[in-house]
């Protein structure tokens, strides 16, 4: 298999040494399957691992894209099955495959198997594959969040929902290797349709061991139950730690809470949004719109030193530097063409011509950009961008980085500094304003409420979904700072002035 068919597959073959630590630990939990059902079998490791582990199956179904796989399979199950055992091998694609009927006939108690691809249905799209599931948005992602990506998905993740589907209100136990990320979304959606799980458990097992892979990864049980429904996961810190103490996470009030402890603890804090969350502007073009300042001129990614002038450019702070700095200072600055999304850049052909020269000669990397959210926009538009982009004061954190840390930003060379896109923040008037709401969210309560939330080994762990959460009159009140934050609220006598517009303040028109 070249490497363009192995990444198509998401072909990470599973060492026949895990495949045997997934099956003991199975029989430590005292699970006896009449079948053993893998949907992508691969070479057979599962199969062999199977069949060493537990007496007394009756049947055996093996399924791969691959023919030289599925011959591998066969070989191995044939050498380690009993004689008494149906054995079934087969070549299928398991999008399509009539999965009801193949289970219909099974003997239970039945175990559902295995390693599925280790793809994204973006990724396969890209590889111009026809190994793909119907299209759908099963997540129901509206507007924006399906339009920047919330609804791409592993293909694992499929996999995972439909065999948990099949599975359900049956005697059936479903052990499937996959990132820890996709665990968690595959459970959070079987719990949302209030599927017949009796219990739920995430082993961290070690990816760049075993696969060579640099991702948290797990092996996820799932047991189906005919009647009880539970909405608690237990995370093991080892493959190989059955029956140690072990973190709970689950299903409250139709979210997912990372840390059951300090929701229960501190929900009550959740409430209205006082002060509105904002992002950080996007560009996706980081060699044409950002630059480093020497002397009067600007020096851009490509280390091209080019005169522009001042009039769009602005101190730019990053996740790093959020992040790594309890008073940080921009050491960047950025190029934003507008003030409002969908704003006429024409404008800046007139009223800054170096710039517009600059971005003409810089016109086709930025056409080029492929996110949807430049598409039918102005020439050089960015995204992310609002009078909020501009205010004097900003609480703001870094998305991306695993620290639960707020920074006051304040001005900078006499201009308000912007975020990127990895950033989020709250828009204040003053500095005092910021320094107050950068103790509210700094403060013990708040940490332990938004840890609830928080799965620290996402991509970008902390979003606007969770900080919006926070109710910032209720948390003052718990902290007896109700008078300090009603002053500041008063400053925005109705809900639609804040934020208020701080174009006066940015010096563009």
């Amino acid at each position: 298999m070249n490497n363009k068919q192995k990444r198509e597959f998401g072909d990470f073959q599973t060492p026949i040494e895990l495949a045997r630590k997934v099956c003991s630990l199975l029989s430590q939990r005292g699970f006896r399957p009449a079948t053993i059902l893998e949907p992508s079998c691969g070479e057979g490791s599962f199969l062999q691992a199977c069949l060493e582990h537990f007496t007394g199956v009756q049947s055996l179904v093996g399924i791969d894209i691959n023919e030289e796989h599925v011959q591998a399979a066969r070989t191995v199950a044939a050498a380690f099955a009993p004689t008494a055992a149906s054995i079934k091998v087969m070549q299928a694609d398991f999008f399509h495959l009539n999965w009801p009927s193949v289970l219909e006939s099974m003997p239970q108690p039945i175990l559902v198997i295995g390693n599925p691809p280790w793809i994204t249905n973006a990724e396969l799209g890209s590889l111009k594959s026809s190994n793909l599931p119907d299209k759908s948005n099963y997540h129901d992602y509206r507007g924006i969040d399906a339009i920047t990506g919330k609804g791409n998905f592993d293909i694992s993740e499929w996999l995972l929902n439909r065999a948990i589907e099949w599975i359900d209100g049956g005697e059936a136990v479903l052990a499937m290797l996959c990132k820890t990320s996709v665990a968690r979304k595959a459970l959070h959606y079987a719990w949302k349709r209030g599927q017949h799980i009796q219990s739920s458990d995430m082993y961290a097992v070690d990816a760049l061991t075993y696969f060579g892979a640099s991702v948290p990864a797990c092996l996820l049980v799932v047991c189906s139950s005919a009647s009880v429904r539970s909405y608690d996961c237990s995370v093991h810190d080892s493959i190989e730690e059955y029956g140690a103490e072990a973190a709970v996470f689950g299903l409250r009030e139709r979210r997912l809470v990372a840390s059951i402890p300090s929701f229960e603890r501190w929900k009550h804090l959740e409430g209205e949004e006082r002060y509105k969350w904002r992002s950080g502007i996007k560009h996706d073009c980081a060699k044409v719109m950002e630059f480093s300042k020497e002397k009067e001129s600007y020096r851009n990614g490509f280390g091209e030193l080019v005169d522009l002038e001042d009039t769009y450019l602005f101190p730019l702070l990053k996740s790093s530097d959020i992040a790594n700095s309890h008073n940080p200072r921009p050491s960047r600055w950025m190029l934003v063409t507008q003030q409002v999304i969908g704003e006429n850049t024409d404008q800046i052909r007139r009223l800054a011509p170096q710039t517009w020269k600059y971005l003409q000669q810089h016109a086709d990397l930025l056409s080029r950009r492929a996110s949807s959210v430049y598409h039918n926009r102005p020439k050089f538009s960015v995204f992310g961008v609002g009078d909020y982009s501009f205010a004097p004061w900003k609480v703001a954190i870094s998305g991306f980085y695993k620290n639960l840390a707020f920074s006051v930003v304040g001005p900078h060379a006499g201009k308000p500094a912007v975020l990127d896109d990895t950033c989020y923040f709250l828009v204040c008037r003053t500095e005092d304003e910021a320094g107050f709401l950068a103790r509210l969210v700094n403060s013990e309560i708040a940490t332990d409420f938004f840890s609830a939330f928080i799965f620290w080994d996402h991509k970008r762990p902390i979003t606007l979904d969770i900080l919006r959460r926070l109710d910032l009159l209720r948390l003052a009140q718990e902290l007896n700072v109700e008078e300090a934050m009603c002053k500041f609220l008063e400053l925005y006598p109705k809900k639609s002035d804040q934020p208020m517009l701080f174009s006066q303040n940015v010096g563009v028109l």
